[in-house]
């Protein structure tokens, strides 16, 4: 019996002449499979990416409603700035966060911020609100 042999016919052509003509060699096999588990995992990839990024994006607005209440409390509590909590609260935070931002107070200058958590993940608008509540001491009207 004569041992197996490849023969490349012409300089470069890559083609494969005598007994394994024809035939896919193990190598070849292996990574078709290893693109198809590639394409299965994929979308399983995707979503644990998006997970990170709305959890990103939850405290990013956490840390937002907080600064905005901060803001506007520091704001109200001074006497002559009285009234203009609500703007220098919003103007504290990212625009795009601060449009869908709600500013309250109440009692000795407590301003509370809720923050609509926005949604990347596609069929579900929001994540619903965060709250964040500060309380500043009011300055004394002089009599």
């Amino acid at each position: 019996m004569r041992p197996l042999r490849r023969r490349i016919s012409g300089r470069g052509s890559g083609r494969i002449s005598g007994p394994d003509r024809g035939r896919i060699s193990g190598h070849d096999r292996d990574r078709g499979a290893a693109i198809l588990e590639f394409a299965g995992f994929l979308p399983v990839l995707l979503l644990v990416a998006m997970a990170c990024i709305q959890l990103g994006i939850v405290g990013y607005a956490a840390s937002q409603a907080g600064t905005a209440a901060r803001a506007a409390a520091r704001t109200e509590a001074q006497e002559e700035l009285r009234g203009q909590g609500e703007v220098t609260g919003k103007a504290a935070m990212s625009g795009w966060l601060a449009e869908d931002t709600d500013i309250e107070f109440g009692g000795n200058v407590t301003a509370t911020a809720k923050v609509s958590i926005p949604s990347v993940v596609p069929g579900i608008e929001n994540f619903g609100e965060i709250e964040r509540s500060v309380t500043m001491p009011a300055d004394e009207e002089e009599r």
